[in-house]
């Protein structure tokens, strides 16, 4: 995928018409500690922040993270939503990026960052938590 010069992001066909009966188009978009970003249908949102703001004050730091860098966006009439310039630059999104679905969410990554990340956790093999649970 590629963000436009703008930093527009143009959801793809598969996700277009889920998002509209769910989410009615509407998104939030959040920073992640591993450097990439969260995109959320809106209820599945409201139901993350909920649980944070549930959390005790130990985890004020991921609270300021997630919450605090929050941004309220909406798939424009193209299928396009636009990242923050902000939120660009702190994932280090330019142009090659990639969208990977996460169940109730997306996370948004640079494409090399993406590559990177998934060789260092590819090479560090299975966590043995996992035993015989997966594969």
């Amino acid at each position: 995928m590629v963000l436009d010069g703008k930093g527009r992001l143009t959801v793809p066909a598969r996700h277009r018409d889920v998002l509209k009966a769910v989410a009615e188009d509407r998104l939030t978009i959040t920073k992640h500690f591993k450097r990439c970003l969260l995109i959320f249908p809106r209820p599945a949102w409201e139901t993350f922040r909920t649980k944070l703001l549930t959390l005790p004050m130990s985890a004020e730091d991921l609270r300021r993270i997630f919450i605090g860098s929050a941004m309220d966006v909406e798939i424009d009439g193209a299928s396009r939503v636009l990242i923050a310039p902000e939120l660009r630059e702190w994932a280090g999104l330019e142009r090659d990026v990639l969208l990977i679905g996460m169940g109730s969410r997306f996370e948004l990554w640079d494409k090399v960052r993406h590559d990177a990340h998934e060789a260092t956790v590819l090479a560090a093999g299975l966590p043995s938590a996992l035993g015989d649970h997966v594969l």
